[in-house]
């Protein structure tokens, strides 16, 4: 299977973890990841936001990583593109109001290409207006949001569709697998036994 192009949102403040993660775990087993951001160009910096879930009404916010883009948002056609990662942190509450990111997102949909979105993410598809009769999840504190979108609400990671969502972070071993499978990713490992006769 030949690796696949990936669109991966990015903006200031970010989850760092949710930003982090996937864009080094899907270039590891062979796909092309493009993270870019509105109004940054390839090799600028996001800052991240660790999020950390302490026992509080609300999770902890703490300073992350500088994460490196690595393509330029005004340079990219989502027609390029197979799948789309929609990160989670503080980056979607304002990366909703800009009309190109909405457009690309709008693509993905249309032409029902894998979409990947965890915890704040959702908030960007739920503003581009494409939810409307999927069953999903997010972050439990964008469930109105979510619902108002014409979603069914499951408080797990939900695969329907075209689209994978999770919670947050902790989700990340089965949200990435989830997507991995959507997007037709097969991983087979050489047992050690014949890769030491080699």
């Amino acid at each position: 299977m030949s690796g696949k192009k990936i669109l991966l949102l990015a903006g200031d403040f970010v989850e760092d973890y949710e930003i982090m993660v996937p864009f080094q775990a899907l270039q590891m087993v062979g796909h092309e990841v493009h993270a870019v951001c509105p109004e940054k160009e390839d090799g600028d910096r996001c800052k991240t936001a660790v999020h950390d879930f302490r026992g509080d009404q609300t999770y902890l916010e703490t300073r992350g990583h500088d994460f490196a883009l690595n393509a330029t948002f005004a340079d990219i056609d989502p027609a390029d593109y197979d799948a789309l990662v929609v990160p989670g942190g503080r980056a979607p509450e304002y990366l909703r109001g800009y009309d190109e990111v909405l457009d690309a997102v709008r693509h993905f949909f249309d032409e029902g290409k894998p979409v990947a979105a965890i915890c704040h993410g959702p908030q960007i598809l739920a503003a581009a207006g494409v939810l409307d009769g999927y069953e999903m999840t997010a972050y439990p504190a964008v469930r109105a949001e979510i619902e108002r979108a014409g979603c069914s609400w499951v408080d797990e990671v939900t695969v329907d569709g075209n689209l994978v969502t999770g919670q947050a972070w902790p989700d990340h071993p089965e949200w990435l697998a989830a997507f991995l499978d959507v997007l037709g990713t097969e991983i087979s490992h050489e047992p050690a036994a014949a890769a030491a006769d080699d």
